[in-house]
């Protein structure tokens, strides 16, 4: 097992890298203060891990909260589901909610842990690659609005984050490359050596060889648990996380939520802005394509929505997070392991980047 720390003062916790780690309760009970416990899962999820999980905690009140799977029931009515379960069986404040399944499930198992009697503890147990790598670090939390994805919720960071690399046997092939897109992220936005170890790797990861997972995981939760300890609210640098997820929500949001996955809509919204910072001046066209093709070698979309206009794009980008002022404010690249935010870009470079043929550029 491999441990990393994210670093904020009182509020630190571990990040536990592991195989078979659902099975060793030992590592979550020095992490649950009071003796409930509920374990928030999707109705996917459940049938896989979440018996061994209550079984590991024996000696807790365990109350098993089942959704359904999906970023469609990522909403306000599923939210409620979760409320009424811990109030039926009246969990107090000493409750600890542990999050079991992929990014939908922890965004909102920490959401309601967030707002339960203004605030209980919770414990993230990540499932898919793209959870593992990204949303379970760092203390985003919420829901889906129909205007807009993730636009209601709190940053409540977790006691701990348990990985237990040995889930992944279990993911959809579909599923590990939208993970795969955030893990290419990194390398993109701060660790250009990475970017060169995926390139010699990404076989051996998406073949799910664990020791290659392992150290994908661990490079990838270094880098953000950085970024989160230097930038837990993103006031700054963290919003660098988000490369290609303006144009990614953007895609999310017209298809419909759960169309496109998530990591699936990142990718080609990195596309987007690989493209963007190319037309800058910033990055090589060599550059760009390097990063395409090892998008498309991870077995993700590289190529828009066919049909989605630059007019769809801008009005949903409009109503993203990074926006302020009303000045849309886009993560861009430097250089291959160096992004920046920024709202400084013409617009026309902008209106050209939406419009370009994107089958014809990752040909």
């Amino acid at each position: 097992m491999q441990t990393l720390q994210v670093d904020l003062g009182e509020r630190s916790y571990p990040i536990l890298i592991g195989e078979q780690l659902i099975d060793r309760g030992e590592l979550l009970a020095c992490h649950i203060r009071g003796k409930q416990v509920a374990i928030v899962t999707n109705d996917t999820v459940a049938p896989l891990y979440l018996e061994r999980l209550s079984n590991s905690l024996a000696g807790f009140q365990v109350t098993p909260i089942v959704l359904p799977d999906g970023e469609a029931h990522k909403n306000w009515q599923t939210l409620q589901l979760i409320f009424d379960a811990l109030l039926a069986a009246r969990h107090d404040r000493n409750t600890t909610i542990i999050a079991l399944g992929g990014g939908v499930i922890g965004d909102m198992a920490g959401f309601a842990a967030a707002s339960y009697q203004r605030g209980v503890d919770f414990i993230q147990v990540p499932t898919t690659l793209l959870s593992q790598v990204d949303s379970s670090v760092g203390g985003k939390t919420g829901i889906n609005h129909p205007l807009g994805k993730n636009m209601i919720g709190a940053f409540y960071q977790p006691q701990a984050v348990l990985i237990d690399t040995s889930t992944l046997a279990t993911l959809p092939s579909r599923e590990l490359s939208a993970g795969l897109a955030e893990v290419i992220k990194y390398g993109l936005i701060c660790d250009e050596p990475f970017l060169g170890w995926l390139e010699d790797n990404i076989d051996r990861l998406r073949a799910l060889d664990q020791g290659a997972l392992t150290e994908a995981i661990r490079r990838s939760c270094d880098a953000k648990a950085k970024v989160v300890g230097a930038d837990e609210r993103e006031a700054g640098i963290r919003a660098t996380l988000n490369l290609g997820h303006t144009f990614g929500h953007a895609i999310e949001t017209h298809q419909g939520y759960g169309a496109w996955l998530h990591g699936e809509a990142v990718s080609a919204g990195t596309v987007m802005a690989l493209e963007m910072s190319n037309r800058l001046g910033w990055i090589s066209t060599l550059e760009r394509d390097r990063a395409v093709h090892l998008l498309s070698r991870a077995g993700l979309p590289v190529v828009p929505p066919a049909g989605m206009s630059s007019e769809d794009f801008l009005k949903h980008m409009a109503v993203d997070k990074k926006v302020l002022n009303g000045q849309l404010r886009l993560v861009l690249l430097k250089r291959l392991g160096e992004a920046v935010v920024t709202g400084d870009f013409p617009r026309e470079v902008l209106e050209a980047t939406l419009n370009v043929n994107y089958d014809a550029l990752t040909q």
